[in-house]
């Protein structure tokens, strides 16, 4: 088994900040008289691309159709930044540390269902410019997970077969999309996160502290 490249999602895996998008969409949903209850708005984002989630808000709540796709982003990015910053620290320690570790000897790539501002944003927080090759966004993909073609772009822009890539994942869609890839997929699958059926990964941690390129080899010949 040969690894040559490892691609993170961002909305759980790195940052820790799933929930708070979902109650950010209810706020901003809520403030236009939209209102919806955490189960569904769940539903609707975990996992999901900011494409999809904007289709399917707008046929939920027609009275959202007319806002275009950047301006309801704008606007939800506005509430999720408040949320935010009532939050001290976002930033999944272990995951990010990961991510610079593996950077000093593999290429390393970020491939999201958030629009790209947002992740480049989240880039900046992670203090991990030198060590992202480059990122993947919402506009930059489709369809999204669970369709592989995010991973698919990235391995392609990379210059990697996609047998060869590791995946990070958080989501049933995340790790659905990356095993339709054909790659590799470890599940983060913190104790406070949204539960989620990762059943088809290679390997489940509740931190990715634990991972270690050996140690994923060693698994997989056990």
């Amino acid at each position: 088994m040969n690894l040559d490249a490892f691609i993170f999602d961002l909305d759980g895996t790195l940052v820790d900040t799933e929930l708070l998008w979902a109650d950010a969409m209810r706020l901003y949903l809520a403030d236009r008289r939209c209102d919806c209850p955490r189960q569904t708005v769940l539903h609707i984002v975990f996992g999901r691309s900011w494409t999809d989630i904007y289709r399917d808000v707008t046929a939920r709540f027609p009275l959202l159709a007319s806002t275009p796709v950047d301006a309801m982003a704008e606007g939800l990015r506005n509430v999720y930044l408040r949320l935010r910053n009532q939050h001290e620290n976002v930033i999944i320690h272990s995951s990010a540390l990961l991510l610079k570790s593996l950077s000093q000897s593999y290429p390393v790539i970020i491939v999201s269902g958030s629009p790209r501002a947002d992740v480049e944003e989240a880039v900046l927080l992670l203090e991990a410019s030198a060590h992202v090759r480059f990122v993947l966004g919402a506009e930059d993909y489709a369809p999204g997970k669970p369709s592989p073609a995010g991973f698919l772009l990235g391995a392609h822009r990379l210059g990697v077969a996609p047998a060869n890539c590791l995946v990070f994942e958080d989501s049933h869609a995340g790790v659905t999309a990356a095993k339709a890839a054909g790659m590799w997929c470890v599940a983060l699958a913190r104790d406070c996160a949204h539960p989620q059926d990762l059943s088809a990964a290679d390997w489940v941690l509740t931190d990715l502290s634990e991972f270690s390129v050996e140690a994923f080899r060693q698994r997989l010949t056990v």
